[in-house]
């Protein structure tokens, strides 16, 4: 008899749905480090490939260049959702912005 309840709550969507994870993925020191710099005025620019990133302060123009990031930092970066690219200043260089989802 259990057996024949549990068949019919399956069928009719009663069934609580699995929620996905809302844990944001675990970043690096590198990753945090330039979302915290991006957050506090600076802009991350790249080359138009994602490599030789660099941070610009925009209200007097200061450029840090973070020893540890990569293109791949970046990448992970946008594929976690955490940044998005834009255009630059010329054809060459792509600004990259920071989501809200952090």
């Amino acid at each position: 008899m259990v057996d024949s309840l549990e068949h019919k709550r399956a069928g009719t969507g009663l069934m609580p749905k699995k929620k996905a994870s809302s844990i944001p993925p675990k970043l690096t020191e590198v990753e945090e480090d330039l979302l915290t710099h991006m957050e506090r005025g600076y802009q991350l620019e790249t080359d138009s490939l994602g490599g030789n990133p660099v941070l610009r302060r925009l209200k007097d123009d200061e450029v840090i260049r973070p020893l540890s990031a990569n293109r791949n930092t970046i990448k992970a970066l946008e594929e976690r959702g955490l940044s998005r690219a834009g255009k630059g200043p010329d054809l060459l260089t792509m600004v990259w912005h920071t989501n809200k989802k952090r």
